[in-house]
């Protein structure tokens, strides 16, 4: 599978993308500079992590309008794979490429910790190597991370089963204290109706290293791959 990892004024978390897909899980993979207007073939696009134009105004409100977004929406619109991390997820959101928003931590302050999610099932490519109800250890790193939507929104989004990821603790147990940052529901993660866009708070690429002890976010990994299984 090829992927392109967007790069953005601000990205920080685009070498860890680069690394975890060429020598974590053998991929051809390649940077894209956001004034690119080329996505030079790729299968997947990647929006890394980051603070990209510095989170001025809202997380991902400026980098929306990047000129590789012109190329990215309609991308997406024909069926393409999306995967926003962090960020990325931001800027989907702000790109309406994904439903609700990312709003400040209650805190007002950046969190960077792990944290557990767990899937709600598994019929998208990023949760088709989960298990619902098992507790995955994902770093976070945000300060807009609360994901919020309203009433009916969230009704569609949760009747089409749009919600990917949602914060547990350690047994897997989706409960209020397990919450980071009092996003609705818990909600970590969401995914388009046609389901090939998908955006997640935490960041898997931080955790799919042997050595950094914890390999969990392969597994997000590992089902945008099983598409090559299938094609």
């Amino acid at each position: 599978m090829k992927f392109g990892v967007v790069v953005f004024p601000g990205s920080n978390c685009d070498h860890d993308m680069l690394y975890v897909l060429k020598k974590k899980l053998g991929q051809e993979v390649m940077p894209l500079w956001h004034k690119e207007r080329d996505l030079k073939d790729a299968d997947c696009i990647v929006l890394p992590g980051g603070f990209s134009y510095g989170d001025y105004l809202r997380s991902g409100a400026i980098a929306r309008f990047s000129p590789i977004m012109d190329e990215i929406i309609p991308f997406a619109q024909k069926g393409g794979y999306v995967l926003g991390i962090c960020n990325g997820f931001q800027i989907l959101c702000e790109a309406h490429l994904l439903p609700g928003v990312l709003l400040h931590n209650p805190s007002h302050r950046f969190i960077c910790r792990n944290a557990y999610i767990t899937s709600e099932h598994t019929n998208s490519l990023v949760t088709a190597a989960t298990q619902p109800g098992e507790a995955l250890k994902i770093p976070i790193a945000h300060g807009e991370g609360r994901y919020f939507a309203q009433d009916d929104e969230l009704d569609r989004i949760r009747e089409q089963e749009q919600v990917l990821f949602r914060y547990c603790d350690a047994n897997g147990q989706v409960t209020p204290e397990a919450n980071p940052n009092a996003s609705v529901l818990n909600i970590a993660g969401v995914c388009n109706k046609a389901r090939n866009v998908f955006g997640m708070m935490p960041h898997p690429e931080r955790a799919a290293d042997p050595e950094l002890g914890n390999e969990d976010g392969k597994r997000i990994f590992e089902g945008i791959l099983s598409k090559q299984a299938t094609t």
